[in-house]
C-alpha cells in the first residue's frame, strides 16, 4: 500500500475532486561535458517549478504530448517496465535525447495534485516510479503526421540485474590507463581459457 503525506492523504479520503499531472525528471550525462545534468518534463502547458524532495526543479510544459502509461505497482525484486512518449520535436525533447546520453539514465515520475476549483497545488508531488531508462525509440511521422520520442524504463529493481562486466569493464579500465588489459575477458566471464604465463 501506497502511503501518501498528510496533505494529499487527507484530500483523497475526502472524495474531492482531483486534478492531476505527471512529472517525468531524468538525470543523464552530458556529451560535451560527461557531467551529470538534469532536465524535466510536466503535462501542463507552461514550464514551471516544483518542489520535489526538498529540491526547486523546473519541469518544462510537455501537455498532451507527454503520454504516460498507467503505472503498474508491486512488491518484489521483479523487474517493471513502464512506457512514455514525448512530442519529437520540442527543443527541451531534443535537448534531453540527442544533448545527453540517456542510455541507463535515472529517471523519476511524479504525481501532482492540484484542487480543480482553485487549480492550487494540494501537496508537493509524490514518487510515483524511479528507475532507469532502458531503450529509447524515435517515431518519425508522415507529413501532416506528429513525431513521438517513445522511451522504455525499467524500475530500480533493475540495478540489481547488472553484470559485473557493465560495471567494470575493459573499456572502463582502459580509458582510465589504455595499457592495462586485467580485465580483457571481464565480459566473457569464464567461456575464455587463458593458460597461466600465455600471451
Amino acid at each position: 500500500m501506497r502511503s501518501y503525506d498528510s496533505a494529499t492523504a487527507a484530500y483523497m479520503a475526502a472524495r474531492s475532486p482531483i486534478h492531476a499531472h505527471a512529472l517525468v525528471w531524468v538525470a543523464a550525462r552530458n556529451r560535451e561535458t560527461g557531467l551529470s545534468e538534469t532536465i524535466g518534463f510536466w503535462t501542463g502547458d507552461d514550464h514551471r517549478d516544483f518542489v520535489v524532495a526538498g529540491s526547486t526543479r523546473t519541469y518544462y510544459g510537455a501537455g498532451a504530448a507527454l503520454g504516460v502509461d498507467p503505472i503498474r505497482r508491486g512488491t518484489g525484486l521483479q523487474v517493471r517496465t513502464q512506457r512514455l512518449s514525448l512530442s519529437g520535436i520540442a527543443p527541451e525533447v531534443q535537448l534531453a535525447v540527442r544533448g545527453y546520453d540517456v542510455r541507463h539514465a535515472v529517471i523519476e515520475i511524479h504525481r501532482a495534485v492540484f484542487d480543480p476549483l482553485t487549480l492550487a497545488l494540494v501537496a508537493p508531488p509524490h514518487r510515483l516510479f524511479k528507475g532507469y531508462i532502458d531503450k529509447l525509440r524515435f517515431q518519425t511521422g508522415a507529413k501532416g503526421e506528429a513525431s513521438s520520442v517513445d522511451l522504455d524504463v525499467a524500475s530500480g529493481a533493475r540495478a540489481l540485474a547488472t553484470p559485473l562486466s557493465r560495471k567494470r569493464s575493459d573499456a572502463s579500465l582502459r580509458a582510465r590507463m589504455p595499457a592495462d588489459a586485467f580485465r580483457q575477458y571481464a565480459s566473457q566471464a569464464d567461456a575464455v581459457e587463458t593458460r597461466w604465463g600465455s600471451a
